[in-house]
C-alpha cells in the first residue's frame, strides 16, 4: 500500500529515472555492454544520475510541504493558551490544512480535544472563583464572629468532644483565667475556679441527645469582688453526630450572664416585703390589743375608752399613712402616677408647707424658721407632690430636733436652678447614713425611740425630685450638729433654654 503522498504516476517516473541511472552506471562499468566511447558513457551516466536525483526531488516535494505545515500547526497549538483563549477562538488561531494532508485527522481530533480542554478548564476557572468568594466571605464572617465574640461582656466558653477547652472569649479568659489557643487548647478541668461550670459542661457533653443545661454560680474576680451569674450550656453536634453516631460525646458551649443586678433587685425586694411587714405588723397588733380589751370590758369609764379609742385611730392612721406612701412609691416607680405640671411659684409653695407644720413645731417647742429669697422663683412643677416633698422634709427634721432647737427652710436661685433647703439643728447623720438615708425603710438604729416612723418619707422625697421632676436631692450633716437636705430643680428659665 503506498503512502498517501505517493501517487502511481511518481512512482513509475522515479522507476523510469533509476532505470536510466543503473543503464549509465553499467555502460561506465562494462564497455562491453555500450559500445560507444567514454564521453558518451559518461554522459549516459550523467543523464541517467540527473534524472533519478530529479525524480526523487519530485518525489519529496509534496512530503516537505506536508512537514512544513505539520510543523506550523505543532507551533500554533504550542503557543495557543486555553486560559486565555474561548473554545471557539482555537479554528481561528490555527493554520488551514488541506483535506488530503495525511496529518489532518490527528491534528482535528487534537483540536477537538484542545476545545474540550478550554470548556473544562473555563469551567474549573468558573468553580474555583466561586469556591475563592466563599472561602472569603467565610474567613470575614469568621473575623466578625470573633470579634463579636471577643467585644461581648458576657463570659463565652466552648469545649469539643473531647473536653478541650476551644473558646474563651477575653471575659471568660479573665474571669476563669483559661488561655485558649489556635495551637493549644487546655483540658476542660482547669476551669478549677468554678467546678459548677466544669460539672455542668461535662453533664451537657455526655448526654446522648442534645441539650440545655442551667445554673447559677457566684464567682470572684481579680480583685475578690463577688458576681452572681447564669450559666446556660447548650450541646454541640460534633463530627460524630453528623455522621449519624449518637453514642459518642458532643461538643458544648455556654454563656455566662451576670445577674448580680437581679440578685441585689431579689435581696431587695425581700428586705422590702419584710420590712413592710414588720411596719404594717406593729400597728395592726396594735390596733388587735386595744380592741380585745374593748371587747373585754377592760375600759370601764368614759375616759378610758376615749383612750382606748384614740391609740386605735392613731394606729388606723399610722398604717393608713404607710399604705398611701407605699401606693406613692410604686406608683412613681411605675411610671403611672399623675403629674399635671404648670408653672409656679416656689416661695408661696414653700410658705404652705411651713403653715401646715407650725403647729407640730410649736408642740415640740421648735423654732420653725422662714428664709425665702426675694425674688421670683419659677419652675414647671406639679405642685401636689413637690408640696409633699417639701412637707415630709419639714417634718423628719422636726422629728429628730430636741426641743428648743431649729428648723430653717430657705429658698434661693443659683445659676438657672431653683434651690430650696430644709436646715436643722438635730441629731445629725453619719457619713454611712447619709449613703442609705433615702433607701426605703430604712431607719438610723440610733434615732428610731426619738420618733415613729416608715422609713419610707426621704425615699418618697428623692422619687418626686429626681422621676417626676428631674431634680436631685443633697443631704449634708454632722453628728451631734444636725443635717441640711437640699433640693435643687431647673428652673423656668432654664427649662425653656
Amino acid at each position: 500500500m503506498l503512502p498517501p503522498f505517493i501517487s502511481k504516476y511518481q512512482l513509475t517516473a522515479a522507476g523510469m529515472a533509476f532505470g536510466a541511472c543503473a543503464i549509465g552506471v553499467i555502460g561506465v562499468l562494462e564497455p562491453d555492454f555500450i559500445p560507444h566511447s567514454l564521453l558518451v558513457r559518461l554522459t549516459l551516466f550523467a543523464a541517467g544520475l540527473a534524472l533519478a536525483i530529479g525524480s526523487q526531488l519530485l518525489l519529496l516535494m509534496p512530503h516537505w510541504s506536508n512537514a512544513g505545515l505539520g510543523r506550523k500547526y505543532m507551533e500554533a497549538l504550542s503557543h495557543f493558551d486555553p486560559a486565555l483563549s474561548p473554545p471557539e477562538s482555537i479554528a481561528d488561531s490555527l493554520p488551514e490544512l488541506p483535506p488530503d494532508h495525511p496529518l489532518a485527522d490527528g491534528f482535528a481530533r487534537l483540536r477537538e480535544c484542545f476545545a474540550i480542554l478550554v470548556e473544562r478548564l473555563a469551567a474549573a476557572e468558573h468553580v474555583r472563583a466561586g469556591a475563592e468568594v466563599r472561602a472569603r466571605r467565610t474567613a470575614s464572617e469568621r473575623d466578625q464572629l470573633k470579634e463579636i465574640l471577643t467585644g461581648l461582656s458576657d463570659p463565652v466558653i466552648a469545649v469539643d468532644q473531647h473536653g478541650e477547652v476551644i473558646l474563651a472569649n477575653d471575659s471568660a479568659q479573665n474571669l476563669l483565667g483559661v488561655k485558649s489557643e489556635e495551637t493549644e487548647h487546655p483540658a476542660l478541668e482547669s476551669l478549677n475556679r468554678c467546678q459548677e461550670l466544669i460539672n455542668l459542661l461535662t453533664e451537657t457533653r455526655r448526654r446522648k441527645a442534645i441539650t440545655n443545661r442551667h445554673g447559677e454560680v457566684s464567682l470572684a474576680d481579680d480583685d475578690g469582688q463577688q458576681s452572681w451569674f447564669k450559666i446556660s450550656c447548650r450541646a454541640l453536634a460534633g463530627q460524630a453526630e453528623a455522621a449519624g453516631d449518637r453514642t459518642s460525646n458532643h461538643g458544648a458551649v455556654a454563656v455566662l450572664t451576670d445577674i448580680s443586678g437581679l440578685k441585689a433587685i431579689q435581696k431587695r425586694n425581700a428586705e422590702f416585703v419584710s420590712a413592710v411587714s414588720h411596719e404594717m405588723k406593729t400597728p395592726l397588733a396594735s390596733i388587735k390589743a386595744y380592741v380585745e380589751l374593748l371587747a373585754d370590758g377592760d375600759a370601764e369609764d368614759e375616759a378610758t375608752q376615749e383612750e382606748f379609742f384614740g391609740i386605735i385611730n392613731g394606729q388606723a392612721d399610722r398604717l393608713q399613712r404607710l399604705i398611701e406612701n407605699l401606693l406613692n412609691l410604686a406608683r412613681i416607680e411605675a411610671g403611672v402616677v399623675q403629674v399635671n405640671k404648670t408653672p409656679l411659684s416656689l416661695n408661696p409653695l414653700l410658705q404652705e408647707a411651713c403653715n401646715v407644720l407650725q403647729p407640730a413645731a410649736e408642740q415640740k417647742h421648735i423654732q420653725l424658721a422662714v428664709e425665702l429669697s426675694p425674688l421670683y422663683l419659677g419652675l414647671l412643677a406639679d405642685r401636689d407632690t413637690l408640696l409633699q416633698a417639701a412637707i415630709n422634709l419639714v417634718s423628719n427634721a422636726l422629728k429628730y430636733t430636741h426641743s428648743g432647737g431649729t428648723v430653717t427652710l430657705r429658698s434661693r436661685l443659683r445659676d438657672q436652678e431653683v434651690v430650696f433647703e430644709v436646715q436643722d439643728s438635730g441629731v445629725g447623720l453619719s457619713a454611712e447614713d447619709c449613703q442609705k438615708v433615702f433607701e426605703k425603710f430604712y431607719r438610723v438604729k440610733k434615732d428610731k425611740d426619738m420618733a415613729a416612723g416608715t422609713g419610707l418619707g426621704l425615699p418618697l422625697v428623692k422619687h418626686i425630685v429626681e422621676d417626676i421632676h428631674r431634680g436631685r436631692i443633697e443631704v449634708e450633716s454632722e453628728l451631734g450638729k444636725g443635717s441640711t437636705f437640699r433640693i435643687v430643680v431647673p428652673g423656668i428659665a432654664q427649662i425653656s433654654s
